[in-house]
């Protein structure tokens, strides 16, 4: 007769492979049941967006197959109920706040977050973007979105939502085409009233759109909410390097964990399956080895991206089997394995 210790036995000898435990020792296991030689259980992932469940649920099978007389076992992958809680602001939580960012503009920042936020949303997790990039708040028409939604009086103003995304940008809250020009305090503000004046709900992640350089809307964000980590967008060209760099130190000076560098445009495929490196090979590797961060992914030029953000169709939604949406799906993972082992961390840590 199969038990439940044996089942928990088995299940010691799997690892996760982000924190370097075993799945009974992270409490991840859950709801065992056992009828004869046929088990059933749950294991409870650090997030919905582990980019290794495939390989935690194959090992899980594989050891209570092995090491007990089970002949069918029946795992239930299951979102972070057990994860800690992140940051309460009262009717808002966010377990994990991400900020994007990078040294100088046109790298693709702003495309990056939008598409590594659909890609968290589509993996079953909570998430929210907010579009913080105030003097150039691009994510509206990337979405093909206009206005907030019409909010009941009384209550907090409602984000915007689109594909399981909700979404915040000033560029709601303006009219088209009209320029900001806010110094610091009215920046500081208008981020505080972002995180604390909307109805985002409890998230497993708020995505920070920032604006491109090293300014005051980056040091407004980490004075009003604990960031969980940043990542850093640049292209493969050594002066979008020089200035990612710059951007890497600014937030180790905020005392911000770094998940990691994406290289954005890193070649054009050609017809015949080989790779045109238009603005340099690896400069993004050679980053994240120099900082001592994960380079988290490179994504390949690719016309439909920009055509899609000009027309509100998001690459990862319309064309998520492409190279670019493919890449930016494994970026999106990435980065929530690192959001784990971070908040895993700091719970050890507290």
């Amino acid at each position: 007769m199969i038990t439940k210790e044996q089942v928990l036995n088995a299940l010691k000898q799997v690892m996760d492979p982000d924190l370097n435990r075993d799945l009974v020792s992270l409490n991840m296991i859950k709801n065992i049941k056992i009828d004869g030689e046929n088990v059933s259980f749950s294991i409870e992932l650090t997030t919905p967006s582990c980019p290794l469940k495939n390989k935690i649920e194959a090992d899980a099978r594989r050891a209570v197959l092995t090491m007990t007389e089970a002949k069918n076992v029946d795992i239930e992958m299951a979102s972070n109920v057990s994860h800690p809680k992140g940051l309460d602001l009262g009717s808002n939580c966010f377990k994990h706040l991400i900020a994007i960012g990078s040294g100088k503009g046109g790298v693709g920042k702003s495309t990056v977050s939008l598409n590594i936020a659909l890609a968290l949303a589509k993996d079953g997790a909570k998430v929210g973007l907010l579009d913080a990039d105030i003097y150039g708040p691009n994510i509206p028409r990337m979405l093909g979105l206009d206005r907030l939604p019409d909010t009941p009086e009384g209550q907090k103003i409602k984000p915007a939502e689109l594909f399981g995304l909700k979404i915040v940008s000033i560029g709601f809250l303006v009219q088209a085409g009209q320029p900001l020009i806010w110094r610091g305090p009215m920046l500081h503000s208008a981020i505080q009233q972002f995180i604390t004046d909307f109805d985002w709900g409890n998230l497993d992640y708020l995505v920070v759109d920032l604006p491109p350089g090293t300014g005051d809307v980056q040091l407004s964000l980490a004075q009003s909410i604990p960031i969980s980590g940043a990542v850093i967008v640049t292209t493969p060209q050594q002066v979008a390097i020089d200035d990612a760099y710059r951007a890497v130190n600014m937030f180790e000076k905020l005392e911000t964990p770094v998940f990691g560098i994406v290289e954005n445009m890193s070649y054009l495929e050609m017809p015949d399956g080989s790779h045109q490196y238009i603005f340099g090979e690896k400069g993004g590797e050679r980053l994240a080895k120099q900082v001592g961060a994960r380079f988290l992914g490179g994504i390949p030029l690719d016309p439909k991206i920009g055509i899609g953000g000009d027309i509100g169709s998001p690459v990862v939604m319309q064309e998520p089997i492409s190279p670019a949406g493919e890449a930016l799906v494994t970026i999106a993972r990435n980065i929530a394995a690192e959001a784990s082992k971070e908040a895993y961390k700091k719970s050890q840590a507290g």
